[in-house]
């Protein structure tokens, strides 16, 4: 009997990063189909079935939104809810559980937010209504970057793609506290102590070591309403509900993870929020209508600000503060990884679609300020995806250099 392969042992990054990187790819092609639905003769069934009003009514409960509100304040929650379960897990149990590890990311992260706001504030320092989609350019899309990493072939480390995603899982943490700072609408008291003491019951959940899952989500959707009928954005209450979720670190067994609802609860929702979440939203948020517009439009102040604050911030900002940490001695190198394809991955970072969308729809509601958004955004991710791409291939390290390949 011929012998049988060994089998590669379990590695949940690895398949984080599989799933992500399919994710991405999904996420390309709703975004693709979007803009032709926007571009076609059923331009008007697209956004007219977005706007399309739908809702229900249980007793006194009454809920009535767009299509559009629907997906954005109520199945986004859903993916708010895995961005939350990750960043606690990275926190406690991951690659950001030790101070060393969060030096380079963590100040790499802060430089990615700091320039690209910057650059948008000076191009729209002249007019309050724009000025408020400062954010907007801040965050990185991790599903469509590490889509796009993986384009680049095996000759790109392990290591920039660890380096990746805890950039993009830092930048969502800076997101969600943005979010909840800065958009924030009027708020209404009485449904914030509603969602306080819902919030309390899952934090006894949680003291009490309630394992099973099913009571956390049912208790998350009465979580939910309260923070939709807040002024809180409601995609919030996922974040919320994420941090109550309980973690039970590893041991180093490869089927660890099946003893901590927290991992469990992220291993189920990976490939729903990535194949159908992200790709719904991209679907419904990615339509921009060509009709009217010119190259000359680029240069108004909202997209340009985007488009600069994408392509050119990220690049300055995490390249720069990167170099910096690794040649003041506080933080090695990323293993096998050469400063040409450091590069390549800060620019990978100016991919802020779905981020950059979400925060942009809460910015703005002139349609024109959106539609401008939407512009920049696609420019700018398009045009730090080929330049990342074309510098991770470029400056891949010798044969001699690359990292071993498992066997």
């Amino acid at each position: 009997m011929p012998p049988q392969p060994r089998r590669r042992p379990f590695s949940g990054l690895r398949d984080f990063l599989n799933q992500e990187a399919a994710g991405g790819y999904v996420l390309m092609a709703a975004a693709a189909l979007a803009l032709i639905a926007a571009n076609s003769p059923f331009a008007g069934a697209y956004f007219a079935g977005l706007d399309r009003y739908v809702g229900f009514e249980l007793g006194p409960l009454r809920m009535r939104e767009s299509v559009l509100h629907w997906i954005n304040d109520g199945l986004m929650a859903v993916f708010f809810l895995l961005v939350g379960l990750e960043i606690k897990r990275e926190v406690l149990d991951g690659q950001l559980s030790r101070p060393s590890r969060l030096v380079l990311p963590g100040l790499a992260a802060l430089g990615g937010l700091a320039v690209p706001a910057g650059i948008y504030l000076a191009l729209n320092a002249g007019d309050p209504a724009s000025r408020a989609g400062w954010a907007v350019p801040a965050a990185t899309d991790i599903a469509f970057a590490l889509g796009v990493l993986t384009l680049a072939g095996d000759r790109v480390p392990s290591s920039l793609k660890i380096l990746l995603t805890a950039i993009a899982v830092l930048d969502d943490l800076a997101a969600i506290l943005i979010i909840a700072l800065f958009y924030t609408a009027e708020l209404h008291l009485w449904a914030l102590g509603g969602a306080a003491a819902v919030l309390a019951v899952l934090v006894l959940m949680n003291r009490l070591k309630v394992r099973l899952i099913w009571p956390y989500l049912l208790a998350g959707l009465v979580l939910w309403w309260f923070v939709f009928e807040s002024g809180v954005h409601a995609t919030l209450a996922g974040v919320a509900l994420a941090m109550t979720i309980p973690v039970v670190r590893s041991p180093g067994r490869p089927d660890a993870y099946k003893a901590s609802p927290l991992h469990r609860l992220e291993h189920k929702l990976h490939k729903p929020v990535a194949l159908l979440v992200i790709p719904i939203f991209g679907f419904a948020n990615a339509g921009l209508s060509f009709a009217g517009l010119s190259p000359t439009d680029l240069l108004n102040p909202v997209p340009l600000g985007v488009v600069l604050g994408l392509f050119a911030g990220k690049q300055i900002g995490v390249f720069a503060t990167a170099w910096t940490v690794v040649k003041l001695g506080w933080s090695d190198m990323p293993k096998f990884a050469s400063v040409g394809q450091l590069y390549g991955l800060s620019a990978l970072c100016g991919i802020g679609f779905t981020m950059s969308l979400f925060v942009g729809g809460l910015a703005f509601e002139d349609p024109a300020l959106v539609d401008g958004v939407k512009l920049g955004v696609l420019v700018g991710s398009l045009a730090s995806a080929l330049v990342g791409l074309a510098c991770l291939r470029l400056f891949a390290p010798r044969t001699a250099a690359i990292e071993p390949r498992p066997a």
